[in-house]
């Protein structure tokens, strides 16, 4: 059996459901929310690429590789993706990664609840021994984001990756291990108990 096994991770702001075909539709309206294939810094399939993209995503599941996940927001309306990838079965390592969401729900409590969600998960559920967050050096947004986590900076990896527009990227690498998760736990907990 593949690891780790495709699960439904449910909380107050946010579902986490395995991706699946029939939420094309979905996820093409909440892309177009921000139109944020257009981001510069990040990957976020255009209305047209999304259903080969969601097909890949199932490949790489089947594979061993990436555990996608359709992001459902309070009311069920799918709200954007994010996915364990770069998955290491021998030492139990995951990263979090290819998160995007649509327009309305960023800077709500719905994507702190998701990463608390796909933490616990990692952590209590599978045995990780280590949770790794990665994003483009230049998106400070995202680095912010990853750091308000607790996750700590591993390093810059230069020349990283090549961008679909060919220039290349500086990727930043963070992550949280098994002993610093209590501590990152009730952080996030304590971010989504406080009033806004």
């Amino acid at each position: 059996m593949t690891w780790p096994a495709a699960v439904t991770l449910e909380g107050v702001h946010a579902t986490l459901v395995p991706l699946a075909t029939e939420h094309e539709a979905g996820l093409i309206a909440a892309a177009r929310d921000g139109e944020l294939w257009n981001l510069w810094y990040t990957s976020v399939p255009a209305p047209e690429k999304m259903g080969a993209d969601i097909q890949r995503r199932l490949g790489l599941q089947a594979s061993g590789s990436m555990l996608p996940f359709t992001v459902l927001d309070a009311d069920g309306a799918v709200a954007g993706e994010t996915t364990y990838m770069n998955i290491d079965a021998t030492h139990r390592r995951v990263e979090i990664g290819s998160t995007w969401y649509a327009s309305r729900v960023q800077r709500t409590p719905l994507n702190t609840e998701c990463k608390l969600m796909l933490l616990t998960h990692a952590f209590e559920a599978l045995g990780c021994i280590a949770v790794e967050f990665r994003t483009h050096r230049l998106n400070t947004q995202s680095r912010r984001a990853i750091e308000r986590l607790g996750a700590q900076l591993d390093g810059i990896l230069r020349a990283h990756q090549r961008s679909p527009d060919g220039s290349l990227r500086d990727t930043a690498v963070y992550s949280i291990t098994a002993a610093e998760w209590p501590a990152v736990r009730q952080h996030l907990r304590w971010q989504l108990q406080r009033p806004r």
